[in-house]
């Protein structure tokens, strides 16, 4: 399976990010259910305010039991 190239454009993004120290971790409500997500942002400004652009939630419990490699 290759990895999409708008996958790895995110990827670059976060990357990015992570390097200038423009991440954050927020504390969202999962849009269907209402339940607690905390999610990996990107920070940014637009003028005077701050921009932040999710990438990702954290996993609950194990992850190693929700994701599986690629055969």
């Amino acid at each position: 399976m290759s990895i999409p190239e708008h996958a790895r454009a995110n990827f670059e993004t976060l990357l990015r990010a992570a390097k200038n120290d423009d991440l954050a971790l927020m504390e969202c409500a999962d849009a269907a259910t209402g339940a607690p997500r905390w999610v990996i942002c990107a920070v940014g400004r637009a003028g005077e305010d701050y921009v932040f652009t999710p990438f990702g939630h954290l996993a609950g419990g194990d992850p190693f039991e929700a994701y599986v490699p690629p055969g």
